[in-house]
């Protein structure tokens, strides 16, 4: 039957110019290195330009064989990212494009008789508009950032080749207290006495069904599973295990274990999200793969972690965003209940054929690597593709070939679309998926807290028939900076408080909003921006990125949807407040908190939620406030000042304003600056400014130095020049190579356009 094993001794090198055909052991250049392993685990969130290269990785193996001659021997790469190539004793084998998803070589015709095997991969994480994702407010790491392990199969096996996936379909769905599954199995050189088994256990252990069929390319086998437990998302997520096998007269030739769970889903109009025939608000959050100076090379263990916080908090959904995850993210939420919307990194795009190409492929293994994971209901297609206007009239064709390559391989879940706040209510591309979601950050980039509600009735009124999610909202917060009035753009954690009590006040009466999504769980390396004073990372997690430390809005979302009894009070690290008396906020899901300063009794409070006590005495030496709920207790320090600390401020902060998302926001500036009549300006289309090679070298000259790196003319000039100049550094890929510094970039080439004279 099949072996595994993963692989390490690992070298790996920034200078090497090819693959070795040898162990480099002894020579210069080459570093030792366990997996998981990516170079950006610090410059990718700390501001500074990251490294983007094509570097090798090597190791040497001694090949898994199996007794009897006709075996295959494949190299499973985890991810690579954002392209590899697998070299077998200084050979290519193959490359595959995509950072995110697994991918397998066959390597049985490169291995060598006498000596050492040597594999090498190139993981290239240098930008190219053939490979998704292209530009997106979030690090682009490089590196063998998962596992790498050698798979011996025999002859006749489950497919090695089903886009990186096991090679096994499994459906169950209930059918009265039985449960019908219908396995579909790929089978490579399947043999005419060859029969496949499918034996299915339930969590205990014992067996509740075996099916039979014979062997072919395509087996089908159907079984029942008599008084079958359904996967009921976190109230009781159980989980079935099938055991196939392939078995030739009376040996058994291959074997792989499958879990899954038993389930219907759905998404109504009006009811929103339906688990198992039962109304189900899906209410959850975003998260991202990288952890403080780690990058996105986690372990496991480090994973799990991640996925507990999140239930702790009584999330029951979580949006992997935005690429495939690692397995055991799958296999954590398939759990825990947590129902997953899962997608691939499909942002704002070139058109080029090939990166077209690409995505499909990219969903393809998508589905077909985590097909069998019950958590899983949606498929992503792709994320605020019409960012800032930038359309294109490939964009539908290209979101109908995704839609179309899920449904070749899934019938069962949705395909959903992320779409940002700009995105024409009337656009074709509503059409294309099952269901969709919205990004709004009303409160933040725009408007205020009560216009979630507002623009959620109009949209239900207008498009009674569309089923919408809410998948991104929240604001950036910085756990140092405080206020007794919170504001936008005061960075602070009170003010972060505010978005997410609004939210959730909201979203609880409106049940045809199938699910929301908080951006985002944790915060993560985005390497242009600079929010709060913080450079690299985007600050809207509920959690910080070393995951130290959960802010108060955590424990807003423990207060809604948490059972587990609380109590927490916030502004724990605004620890010294002017005057001898403060407002305390606390959250908690009992229905009446008492709150004691030094032991004194200051109020008691029935509501739910959020309770908020007024005038609570504090004193200069410090006074310990407690609230207690039923059995629950929490407490901290704080004393008076007779004035406000500035480090509690943040000292960019001069008045409540719009924060300025990555992409837009450059009409004030390019309308204030004086246009030379007969010279060139940054309000000129750029393919006017191109056509003469003294203007079009500011621009490409203003992107190396403003970036800090050597920048292909390609690069810069691969976006709409229909454009003014203006506008169009302000979105696409040059607004997120510029990030914070795109405004510096227009005046500085406004300045030189305008010492060029124009010409015929």
């Amino acid at each position: 039957m099949r072996t595994a094993k993963d692989l390490s001794n690992w070298l790996f090198s920034k200078t090497a110019e090819a693959a070795p055909a040898v162990f480099p052991a002894a020579e210069p250049g080459w570093e030792k290195v366990s997996l998981p392993h990516t170079w950006n685990a610090v410059d990718g969130q700390i501001g500074t330009p990251f490294e983007r290269g094509a570097f090798w990785y090597v190791t040497t193996f001694e090949p898994l064989t199996q007794p009897i001659p006709g075996g295959r021997l494949y190299v499973e790469v985890g991810a690579c990212a954002l392209r590899g190539e697998i070299w077998v004793n200084g050979k290519k084998v193959t490359e595959h494009v995509g950072g995110y998803s697994a991918f397998r070589a066959d390597i049985t015709g490169y291995l060598r008789d006498d000596g050492p095997n040597v594999l090498a991969i190139l993981a290239d994480n240098t930008y190219s508009d053939q490979v998704y994702p292209q530009r997106a407010d979030f690090t682009f790491y490089g590196g063998l950032y998962r596992y790498v392990r050698l798979i011996s199969v025999p002859a006749s096996s489950f497919s090695m080749e089903e886009h990186g996936g096991p090679g096994v379909y499994i459906d169950a769905v209930p059918c009265g207290a039985n449960a019908e599954v219908s396995v579909k199995a790929c089978i490579t050189n399947p043999q005419q006495d060859q029969r496949i088994s499918v034996e299915i256990f339930d969590k205990e252990g014992k067996e509740v069904c075996e099916a039979w069929c014979f062997a072919e390319e395509t087996s089908t086998i159907k079984a029942v599973i008599p008084d079958a437990r359904i996967w009921n998302g976190v109230e009781d997520p159980y989980l079935y295990h099938a055991r196939l096998r392939v078995v030739s007269f009376n040996e058994v030739v291959d074997e792989i274990c499958v879990p899954f769970g038993v389930l219907s889903f759905s998404v109504d109009k009006d009811q929103g999200f339906i688990l198992n025939g039962r109304s189900v608000p899906l209410r959850g959050v975003c998260r991202h793969q990288d952890r403080l100076y780690e990058g996105c090379a986690l372990s496991p263990e480090e994973g799990r972690e991640d996925m507990q916080i999140i239930a702790d908090m009584g999330a029951n959904a979580v949006r992997l965003a935005h690429y495939q995850q690692a397995q055991e993210i799958y296999d954590i939420c398939d759990e825990l209940g947590l129902v997953v919307w899962a997608e691939i990194p499909y942002f704002a795009q070139s058109w080029d054929d090939q990166a077209h190409a690409s995505a499909v492929e990219e969903i393809k293994e998508l589905v077909a690597q985590n097909y069998n994971h019950p958590s899983i209901c949606f498929w992503g297609l792709s994320n605020e593709i019409l960012m800032a206007g930038n359309d294109n009239p490939k964009l539908l064709g290209c979101h109908e070939d995704l839609n179309r390559a899920v449904k070749e391989l899934d019938q069962k879940r949705l395909t959903v679309i992320a779409h940002e706040y700009g995105a024409g209510w009337d656009h074709a591309l509503h059409d294309v998926s099952d269901a969709e979601g919205w990004n709004h950050y009303f409160g933040w980039y725009r408007g205020v807290l009560e216009d979630l509600a507002k623009w959620s009735h109009e949209y239900h009124e207008k498009y009674p028939e569309r089923r919408f999610a809410i998948t991104e909202y929240g604001c950036d917060s910085i756990i140092g900076y405080h206020s007794d009035s919170p504001v936008k753009m005061d960075y602070s954690e009170e003010y972060q408080v505010l978005i997410h009590e609004s939210a959730c006040e909201t979203l609880a009466t409106r049940p045809w909003i199938w699910g929301s999504f908080v951006w985002n769980m944790f915060d993560f390396g985005s390497y242009f921006r600079e929010e709060g004073g913080t450079k690299g990372r985007n600050n809207k997690g509920l959690v910080t990125i070393d995951r130290k430390i959960r802010k108060d809005s955590y424990y807003v979302y423990k207060a809604w949807f948490s059972k587990d009894p609380f109590v927490h009070v916030c502004g724990r690290r605004y620890f010294e407040r002017p005057g001898e008396s403060t407002t305390i906020r606390v959250h908690s899901n009992q229905k009446t908190v008492s709150l004691y300063a030094d032991g004194q009794l200051i109020a008691t409070l029935n509501g739910e939620h959020v309770f908020i006590f007024e005038n609570v005495p504090i004193s200069q030496t410090g006074t310990l406030i407690t609230a207690v709920a039923g059995d629950q207790k929490d407490a901290i320090m704080l004393r008076s000042a007779a004035e406000k600390n500035t480090l509690f401020t943040f000292p960019g902060f001069q008045k409540a304003m719009d924060a300025k998302n990555w992409f837009e926001g450059v009409d004030d500036i390019a309308g204030a600056l004086e246009n030379k009549e007969g010279f060139y300006s940054i309000n000129d289309p750029m393919n006017e400014i191109v056509k003469n090679e003294k203007a079009k070298t500011v621009i490409i000259d203003a992107f190396i130095a403003i970036s800090e790196r050597t920048l292909p003319e390609s690069l810069v000039l691969m976006g709409d020049l229909s454009l003014p100049a203006a506008e169009y550094l302000a979105t696409g890929f040059c607004a997120s190579l510029l990030g914070k510094k795109r405004d510096t970039a227009i005046r500085r080439i406004h300045g030189a356009l305008s010492q060029i004279p124009k010409t015929n």
